[in-house]
């Protein structure tokens, strides 16, 4: 597949649908090797601003899908608008699908002490064929990682779905994808906590007209620190535009 990106302060977004991305995401199994899916939002582009680190993890990424409204919004207003939102709170059951309909083994790891599990069980209900491989809680601390990049390479698995927080989460895969043996590995972040209702998501209404960052910010007022983010985009992107 011949792939279309979009440069947004510094960081290639590619321009894909859903379906496009599970079609890669086969590809990336099958043709082995290490593949990072990064799930990139408002939020990453300005981190990878003031972070070199994260910044090179996102330029490694084989795939970075527009996770978030924020990003198809910079987009278009920079020309080049992008035909859909890739997130990894819907990718996961899109994920487990294709994975049961592959035969692929799937592997779960982060959120709180027995989330992972509980997904495993809900996915491979609503799935039959599904494999979950294993499912660990884990943490996105260095000191824990090769004891988990283990577990997930003991349980041979093709495609490993990470939930810690946004860049810890990225920069771990960055790290240990290669330990691990897994093809495939996406950041979802809350994705679990939201499968099994330990977080409710916003309803769809607010989803499809982008405010799915403003019902979190209801529900979790402490985030209103990393919603700055927001508007210091709108800035930089009107500059990206205007030198342009």
């Amino acid at each position: 597949m011949r792939r279309s990106r979009v440069e947004i302060l510094g960081v290639e977004i590619d321009d894909v649908t859903v379906a496009e991305m599970l079609e890669s995401l086969v590809r990336f199994v099958r043709e082995g090797g290490e593949h990072q899916i990064s799930t990139v939002n408002i939020e990453y582009l300005m981190l990878a601003r003031r972070d070199p680190e994260f910044a090179q993890v996102l330029r490694q990424s084989a795939l970075n899908v527009p996770d978030s409204a924020g990003v198809l919004w910079a987009a278009r207003w920079l020309g080049h608008p992008l035909r859909e939102r890739v997130t990894g709170s819907d990718g996961i059951y899109a994920i487990a699908e294709r994975c049961a309909r592959e035969g692929f083994r799937l592997f779960l790891l982060g959120a709180g002490t027995g989330v992972a599990e509980r997904v495993a069980r809900l996915l491979e209900e609503r799935f039959p064929g599904l494999c979950v491989c294993g499912a660990l809680s884990g943490s996105p601390l260095p000191e824990h990682e090769r004891e988990q990049a283990e577990s997930v390479r003991q349980a041979r698995a093709d495609v490993l779905l990470v939930a810690y927080p946004s860049a810890p989460q990225e920069k771990w895969i960055a790290r240990n994808l290669a330990r691990t043996g897994a093809s495939v590995a996406m950041g979802v972040g809350a994705a679990f906590d939201f499968c099994v209702g330990v977080q409710a998501r916003a309803p769809r209404w607010m989803q499809r007209v982008g405010l799915e960052w403003f019902y979190r910010l209801l529900r979790q007022p402490w985030r209103w620190r990393r919603m700055l983010a927001l508007p210091q985009a709108a800035w930089w992107v009107f500059w990206q535009r205007f030198r342009r």
